[in-house]
């Protein structure tokens, strides 16, 4: 029998998490069965449950994809040289946000992954070593604004690090619930706040 490449491997794992994704989009977490991914995605039992047996491993992997884009960028705001000024670093962030807050975008199963990990403790435990590699990306920015006197030289990095990542779920958390506010305006609300 032919080795199957890995390829071809990564190509099936892909479409059972759009499928998942789909199904965790349209009907939710809890509505959404694992005979609902199989369907969706178009494959047979057995080619499912080899890639995942459970549906928290679904969820956990679409978590994953969750956060996965959203550390690359941030990481990348704080390698810039010279430093970014902290108002351009978060426009930077919302953008990122902006392009996956929508209806499609991968940011409104982060809502669902929150309310998940309140039950398994396993998905807690993700959440929180990801958010807190997250928030450790704005205390770099806030580090480094603190060295080019953008901060007062009390500040503290990782106090202004959480204060600063808390902005980012609490802009998206809005537009997705409300529609609002557009970028703009949060950001203009953003630069008074750190005007000195």
């Amino acid at each position: 029998m032919p080795r199957v490449s890995d390829e071809h491997l990564a190509a099936r794992r892909q479409q059972i998490l759009d499928a998942a994704r789909r199904c965790f989009l349209r009907d939710g977490f809890h509505r959404t069965s694992m005979q609902d991914v199989i369907a969706e995605a178009g494959l047979s039992v057995g080619a499912v449950y080899r890639y995942f047996p459970s549906k928290n491993d679904l969820i956990t992997a679409i978590a994953q994809s969750v956060v996965g884009g959203a550390d690359q960028v941030f990481a990348g705001l704080t390698a810039t040289d010279p430093p970014l000024p902290l108002v351009e670093a978060l426009d930077r962030a919302l953008t990122y946000v902006d392009g996956q807050a929508g209806p499609d975008g991968i940011l409104p199963l982060a809502l669902q992954v929150w309310s998940e990990a309140q039950r398994d403790p396993a998905l807690a435990e993700f959440v929180r070593a990801t958010y807190d590699r997250l928030r450790g990306h704005f205390a770099v920015l806030a580090a480094r604004a603190r060295e080019t006197g953008e901060l007062p030289p009390d500040a503290d990095p990782e106090a202004v690090g959480a204060a600063l990542f808390g902005l980012i779920p609490g802009y998206f958390t809005q537009k997705i619930l409300t529609g609002a506010p557009d970028r703009a305006t949060y950001l203009a609300g953003i630069h008074t706040l750190l005007r000195p």
